[in-house]
């Protein structure tokens, strides 16, 4: 046999690091070692197995081809032997041996190794707060517990959830109650908005307001401060503010890594906890190597190191790793945080920085909004998708990009592209003459994306002076916080006649978009005027007219109406 590889974690990182070694070094004596007797599973599929749309787990487990990745399938048909239901206990890095122990029998014996690799994952936090350790009360952090949870959901034994966490992972498991099983549910995020550090503001407040209505109740600025119980079970979520009945409790308030194996053999580990690896994935020694949640990553961006608990990236890393053990010189360049979600009828996406975190860096970061149609305006599946770019405006680099839209491939496509032109460093320039494929189903002639490049040319330039969406809907609550604004509506007459009625003319003029030209001189010369459309393209062009006028008092709403109207502002005719 060669060379000798024992990999300690068998869910992603692990698995795929012994399979890719095993292909190029089909001598190698491979060795994969975890805990738990499910391995190799797709957590990332964890909330649609508990929604059914994944109806058996054992789908989470199976390849493409439909063969359960256990330890048969990766004995006969990958060369890898698999111990599960083996805890390792401790690495002898002197003597380069692992001791283990079989959870069922408490066997214990010593494994060899020429390399080593540490794929041991994060765990989930859990909030110190009275009545966590209540039966009921879930973390998602394998597979057994998604099971008991659609155990008790069958059985009739839930008809409220409180979610705790309005992350990624809270916001996919509160669907999965709510859609299919139509439990009453609650999600809890004591951050002032939901995806906090992933999305800014107002796309979190478009995706809350369409988690409302879809029967979703979301409370953000608002923690959890006990949980109770009755006989030992879960019955109620108790807030500063409120009291909630539940019959099951979801903590979902992040994950830490688990690297107290590597820390007790000596490995550097972060302050955070993280293992600390090279670009090749090797750990502070040479002969062990770490991937997956447990591992600390460098954002391409900011160049700093944190967590990365994402299926995706364990499964690259996964793969660099198998290449080192192989002798192939494999470097990984690091992450930016890209993500997509789903949100029943819609999606979210986003990459790199939202605008608050890269101002948080020190970048000189602006950010401008569009409303743009997916594909084609005159195609029947024609839909709005709000996209967003984050920039320096020093260097023109693109920061970030977030997106939300339908649940189609329109945002991912926007948000994949983004992507590749922010892990090489891109600029604006960059994003707007980026070729993008085109077909009136698919996309439109100058993509969404472009066009929302191009904003940010006019903006970096000094060709767009804009008012931001908070401003807009401040100076909307009150009027007199800003009594020299006035709103100039290029909509229709019909669409802007409601607004006109309600809010008078002194501070709601309807010039429609064709007759700007013909009656400019009606327009105040006292009043910072705040133009309107739907998307915020044809109040980028009226500014520049009035400019050319000689009105040079006005400022565009980024993303217009298209934006507004998905927020669930009180204000909104019905």
């Amino acid at each position: 046999m060669g060379k000798k590889i024992v990999i300690i974690g068998g869910v992603a990182a692990g698995p795929k690091s012994a399979c890719r070694v095993k292909r190029l070094m089909p001598d190698a004596e491979v060795t994969i070692i975890d805990q738990d007797n499910l391995i190799s599973y797709g957590g990332c599929g964890i909330p649609y197995y508990v929604s059914g749309d994944v109806s058996d787990e054992k789908e989470l487990r199976n390849t493409s081809f439909h063969m359960t990745r256990d330890e048969a399938f990766f004995l006969k048909a990958k060369g890898v032997t698999a111990k599960t239901n083996t805890r390792a206990l401790s690495i002898d890095r002197k003597e380069k041996l692992v001791l283990v122990e079989d959870i069922t029998s408490g066997t214990q014996e010593s494994i060899p190794y020429d390399n080593l690799v540490i794929t041991t994952g994060a765990r989930p936090n859990v909030l110190p707060i009275p009545g966590a350790d209540l039966d009921g009360v879930f973390t998602i952090s394998d597979l057994h517990k998604a099971i008991a949870i659609k155990e008790r959901i069958a059985k009739g034994e839930v008809s409220r959830v409180v979610v705790i966490g309005g992350g990624a992972i809270g916001i996919e498991m509160a669907e999965a109650f709510t859609d299919l099983w139509g439990i009453e549910t609650t999600i809890l995020e004591f951050m002032p908005q939901i995806m906090p550090r992933l999305v800014d503001w107002d796309f979190a407040k478009m995706l809350e307001t369409h988690l409302q209505e879809s029967g979703v109740t979301v409370f953000t600025g608002e923690a959890a401060s006990a949980i109770e119980g009755k006989d030992g079970k879960v019955c109620r979520v108790v807030t500063p503010k409120r009291t909630l009945e539940a019959d099951l409790v979801v903590m979902a308030v992040g994950v830490r890594a688990r690297s107290e194996l590597a820390q007790a053999a000596g490995l550097l580990v972060s302050p955070m906890g993280n293992i600390v690896v090279n670009e090749r994935l090797q750990t502070s020694d040479p002969n062990i190597y770490a991937a997956g949640d447990c591992i600390e990553v460098k954002n391409i961006i900011t160049g700093k190191g944190s967590i990365a608990p994402m299926g995706s990236l364990a499964n690259r890393e996964g793969r660099i790793v198998g290449d080192n053990l192989a002798g192939i010189p494999t470097k990984y360049k690091g992450w930016i945080g890209s993500f997509i979600m789903k949100a029943f009828e819609h999606s979210i996406a986003a990459t790199g920085l939202s605008l608050d975190a890269a101002l948080a860096e020190g970048f000189a970061a602006a950010a401008v909004t569009t409303a743009q149609s997916d594909r084609a305006h005159f195609f029947p599946t024609q839909a709005v998708i709000p996209l967003r770019i984050i920039f320096d405006t020093k260097t023109r680099k693109v920061l970030g990009c977030q997106g939300f839209g339908p649940m189609s491939d329109a945002v991912l496509a926007r948000i994949d592209a983004a992507a590749a032109i922010i892990g090489q460093g891109g600029t604006i320039d960059d994003l707007s003459q980026l070729e993008m494929a085109y077909a009136p189903p698919f996309a439109t002639a100058l993509d969404a994306l472009n066009a929302t490049a191009n904003v940010a040319d006019n903006l970096a330039a000094g060709r767009l002076r804009y008012v931001s969406t908070r401003e807009f809907l401040n100076w909307m609550d009150d009027f007199a916080s800003q009594p020299d604004w006035v709103a100039l509506d290029l909509r229709h007459s019909n669409e802007a006649g409601s607004f006109v009625e309600k809010y008078t003319k002194e501070k709601w003029l309807s010039v429609p978009y064709i007759e700007i030209r013909d009656r400019y001189q009606e327009l105040p010369k006292d009043k910072t005027m705040l133009i309107i459309c739907d998307a915020g393209t044809r109040s980028s062009e009226i500014q520049i007219v009035l400019d050319h006028f000689g009105l040079t008092n006005n400022l565009v709403l980024g993303g217009g109406f298209n934006l507004i109207r998905r927020m669930g502002v009180a204000w909104w005719p019905n």
